[in-house]
C-alpha cells in the first residue's frame, strides 16, 4: 500500500474542509477522486502532497507516518497555473529540475515535443489546453511514486483530454499510483479503478469500479448520480 489516510480532518478557522477521511492508495491503480466544487478534493490532495497541515488524523505513506521527505516522492499538479509568464517551455523544466530531484529532463523534453510544444515558446502565448498539457508533462516528468493530478481534464478540447490521458495510462506502472480529481466523470470511466466518491468534506464511497460493473451493471456515473 502506498498511502493510507486514518481519520484525516483540516479545518479553516470555523469551516471543515475535510472530515474523518478514511481511504487507502495501493499500487498500480488508478483512482477517481470525484465531487463538487468545494467537496475537499483539494485540500486532501494538498495535506498529501505536504502544502497543508491537517488539523488531526494520520497519513501513512508507504508504511510511516507521512514526513517532509515524502515530498520527494509524491507528485502534485494543482488546478492553479504555477508557472511564470516570463518562462520558457525550456525554463520551466529548469526550474522543476532545481526543485525535484527525481525531475527527468530527457523525458520531458521528450513529452513536449509529443503534446506539441517546443522549448523556445513563452508560457504567456500558450493557450489553455497547451497550458494544461504542459502542466501534466512536467508532472509526468517526475519518477514519483503517487502522482495526484488535480482536475487535469478541465476547461481544455476533446483532443488535449485524450492526449493526456494516453501520457497518463503510459505512465501508470505496477509501482506507481495515480489519484484524478474531475467533473469529467464519464471521460475516466474506461481506465479509473477504483472511484472516491466525496461530499461535503466526507468520503460517501470508496469502490472497485470493475466489480460495481460486474455485480451490480453501474456505471461510475450511475453510481455518482445515486448517491450524490
Amino acid at each position: 500500500m502506498i498511502l493510507e489516510c486514518r481519520g484525516l480532518n483540516k479545518t479553516f478557522i470555523s469551516k471543515k474542509a475535510v472530515i474523518d477521511f478514511n481511504l487507502n492508495i495501493t499500487e498500480g491503480k488508478i483512482y477517481g477522486l470525484l465531487g463538487e466544487n468545494g467537496s475537499g478534493k483539494t485540500t486532501w490532495m494538498k495535506m498529501v502532497a505536504g502544502l497543508t497541515k491537517p488539523t488531526s488524523g494520520d497519513i501513512i505513506f508507504k508504511g510511516h507516518i507521512w514526513n517532509y521527505q515524502d515530498k520527494g516522492t509524491i507528485a502534485y499538479m494543482s488546478t492553479e497555473p504555477f508557472f511564470y509568464d516570463f518562462m520558457t517551455i525550456a525554463s520551466v523544466g529548469k526550474y522543476y529540475q532545481d526543485f525535484f530531484d527525481d525531475f527527468d529532463m530527457q523525458k520531458y523534453l521528450k513529452l513536449i515535443d509529443r503534446i506539441g510544444l517546443n522549448e523556445n515558446m513563452k508560457v504567456k502565448a500558450l493557450s489553455t489546453g497547451m497550458t494544461a498539457k504542459l502542466k501534466v508533462a512536467v508532472t509526468m516528468a517526475r519518477k514519483a511514486t503517487l502522482y495526484l493530478l488535480d482536475e487535469p481534464l478541465n476547461g481544455i478540447d476533446y483532443k488535449s483530454r485524450e492526449e493526456i490521458i494516453s501520457i497518463i495510462l503510459e505512465e501508470a506502472a505496477d509501482n506507481n499510483s495515480f489519484v484524478i480529481s474531475t467533473h469529467l466523470i464519464e471521460e475516466i470511466e474506461s481506465f479509473v479503478d477504483e472511484a472516491i466518491f466525496v461530499k461535503n468534506g466526507e468520503i460517501l464511497l470508496q469502490t472497485d469500479l470493475e466489480k460495481e460493473r460486474a455485480e451490480n451493471g453501474k456505471s461510475i456515473k450511475d453510481i455518482y448520480l445515486e448517491i450524490m
